[in-house]
């Protein structure tokens, strides 16, 4: 029984180990800029 189980261990290991790697997407947001100090009070 125990072989069944080490087996099937082997098995679900190998599957993840040559399962399709998704390839991380980074995306650059762009830089704002900061509001700029113009001495005028609201």
């Amino acid at each position: 029984m125990s072989k069944h189980i080490l087996f099937a261990a082997v098995l679900v290991a190998f599957v993840a180990a040559c399962a399709k790697k998704e390839e991380t997407v980074y995306v650059e947001q762009p830089v704002t800029e900061e509001p700029v100090y113009t001495g005028k009070l609201n």
